[in-house]
């Protein structure tokens, strides 16, 4: 019995791994009454009593959580930004490497990307690892979530019913190029520089659409689209949740893959542009699926127990 505690439960990332580990037989969820779940003293308990803690907190109190953490045998699984770049934990993408699957198999401390981020990186990461694109090409990304990536503040205000008409079109933000995901999406993928990062919030609960385009003019080798696919798939050929697909289509949905923790990638355009495109569920495989997979590996089950 692996004895889990989600601090931070009530947050969104935090009730869908609630909701994914409760109908589990191997789990028992170490849980706080509500007038408790901020005491830190009974956080602290919890934490420590724990084989596995998820923390699903905004960044200063994932920090100060694992500075709780006194017992040298439970594993952190972090949902939030504080430790995604740090050295000394396993970044929570398995399907990159089998350098990522090791880590994140043999850590005990492991961050989960973030959704914006892990669209990007299934995109770009291979690129680089495979030497097709040089770490200092001038990337943009544009990526399109549904408004539950904002959090509970956000879904409020988008399903409030006397909200404000702007909601109703899609909304550019982080117009500053100082999106909180950005320096992930650079450490990880190792680029010289961050990419010019565009993300769209639209009026739609989950699921997300993460785009690079790719200009072939500025590459160092001479390559056409159906070879990009070919390198892509086989690339992704041993994932269980990342696949390139072959479907027909005219036009591309963000949420064609809400509920599940799987991404499918769409390689598009022609030999001189070429359209890198990632869907999945921004609170699937952007979030708490990601986490619960991290998890299935870390104790050495099947990842896709419960996902």
């Amino acid at each position: 019995m692996i004895n889990v505690f989600i601090d931070g439960k009530e947050g969104t990332t935090g009730l869908q791994i609630y909701d994914r580990l409760q109908k589990r037989t191997d789990v028992r969820l170490i849980t706080l009454p509500d007038e408790l779940r901020k005491d830190s003293k009974e956080r602290k308990r919890c934490i420590n009593d724990a084989d596995l803690v998820f923390l699903c907190l905004p960044d200063a109190a994932a920090i100060e959580a694992v500075s709780m953490c006194e017992n040298r045998a439970v594993k952190i699984i972090d949902a939030s930004t504080a430790h995604r770049t740090q050295p000394d934990w396993a970044y929570g993408f398995p399907e990159l490497s089998s350098e990522h699957r090791k880590k994140i198999m043999s850590s005990k401390r492991v961050a989960v990307p973030g959704c914006h981020a892990s669209g990007f990186i299934a995109l770009v990461y291979p690129l680089i690892a495979g030497k097709i694109v040089e770490a200092d090409y001038p990337f943009v990304s544009h990526s399109i979530t549904g408004y539950s990536g904002g959090g509970k503040k956000m879904i409020a205000e988008y399903e409030a019913a006397d909200r404000n008409s702007e909601l109703e079109s899609p909304r550019q933000y982080a117009l500053s190029q100082n999106h909180k995901h950005l320096p992930e999406m650079q450490k990880v993928c190792g680029l010289d520089f961050a990419p010019v990062f565009n993300p769209i919030v639209a009026d739609f609960y989950n699921g997300m659409c993460v785009t690079v385009p790719i200009h072939t003019r500025l590459l160092s080798q001479k390559i056409d689209v159906n070879s990009i696919k070919d390198y892509f798939t086989e690339y992704y050929a041993t994932s269980r949740f990342v696949k390139v697909s072959d479907a027909a289509r005219n036009f591309l949905p963000a949420n064609s893959l809400i509920g599940t923790n799987n991404m499918e990638i769409y390689i598009d355009g022609n030999d001189d542009r070429i359209l890198l495109t990632s869907t999945f569920d921004n609170l699937g495989k952007g979030a708490s699926g990601a986490a619960v997979q991290c998890m299935n590996i870390m104790f050495g089950l099947d990842e896709c127990t419960s996902l």
